[in-house]
C-alpha cells in the first residue's frame, strides 16, 4: 500500500503535526498484540483524518471499522462537545482492547461499541450523521454507501479507505478476486453518483472525501 519512497514518507510524517502521546502507545501495543496491525490507520492517514474532523466539526460521527480505535480517537479530535462517535465492528476479542483506550480519551463517554455486521446495524441507528468513515470488509462497501446515503445530512463527508488497494485497481482483475471488483465498481459509484462531489486522495493506501450534496 506504499506508493511513495520510504524517504518522502518519513520527510512526510516529519513535517506534520505530531502523533498524540495516547495514539503513539496505541500504535505501539497494536503492533505488540494484534493480528494485522498494518490496518491501522498510523500517524500520517491519523492525523489527516483529525484535520478533516476538525474542519467538518461534526456532530455525530459514524466508523464502520474500528479495528483498535485508531481511527475512531482521531475523529473524534474534531467533535463537537455534544457529539457522538458510533464505531461497528465484528471482532468481539477487540472489544476490551479498544475500551481501554477510549476511555483513556477524553471521548470516553461518547464513543459507542457497536458489535456485529454493520449491514445489520446501521439501519437501526436512529441518527443524522455529519461524518463517515468506511474502513471495513471491502466486498460491502456499495452496501454500507447504500445503507449510509440516507443517513447523512447535507453537506455530510463521506471517507472511505484503502480505495486504491495496494494499487490493484489499475492490474488486470484476477477472475476470484471480488474485493478489487467491488472497489473497481465502488470507486466508479462514487465518481458518478449526483448525490455526491468525490475526490480521491492518493494517500497510504488511498482515502476518498465524498460530500454529500
Amino acid at each position: 500500500m506504499h506508493f511513495l519512497s520510504q524517504d518522502l514518507e518519513d520527510y512526510i510524517e516529519q513535517h506534520s503535526e505530531n502523533e498524540p502521546e495516547l495514539l503513539a502507545q496505541l500504535n505501539k501495543e497494536t503492533y505488540q498484540k494484534i493480528l494485522l496491525p498494518r490496518m491501522l490507520s498510523g500517524h500520517f492517514q491519523g492525523r489527516v483524518l483529525s484535520m478533516l474532523s476538525k474542519l467538518i466539526r461534526p456532530v455525530n460521527i459514524l466508523e464502520i471499522g474500528t479495528y483498535t480505535g485508531y481511527s475512531g480517537l482521531c475523529l473524534c479530535e474534531g467533535m463537537q462537545e455534544n457529539g457522538q462517535l458510533h464505531t461497528i465492528d465484528i471482532k468481539e476479542e477487540l472489544i476490551d482492547f479498544q475500551r481501554k483506550y477510549f476511555d483513556k480519551s477524553p471521548w470516553g463517554n461518547q464513543i459507542v461499541q457497536h458489535l456485529g455486521e454493520a449491514v445489520a446495524i446501521i439501519p437501526d441507528l436512529d441518527l443524522k450523521f455529519d461524518l463517515v468513515f468506511i474502513d471495513a470488509d471491502k466486498e460491502n462497501y456499495i452496501n454500507y454507501f447504500n445503507l449510509i446515503v440516507p443517513k447523512i445530512n447535507k453537506g455530510g463527508i463521506i471517507l472511505s479507505d484503502n480505495v486504491l488497494w495496494s494499487g490493484k485497481v489499475v492490474s488486470p482483475l484476477e477472475k476470484n478476486d471480488l474485493s478489487t471488483k467491488i472497489l473497481l465498481e465502488y470507486n466508479l459509484l462514487l465518481k458518478n453518483d449526483p448525490r455526491v462531489e468525490t475526490v480521491l486522495l492518493p494517500i497510504r493506501d488511498g482515502l476518498t472525501v465524498s460530500r454529500m450534496l
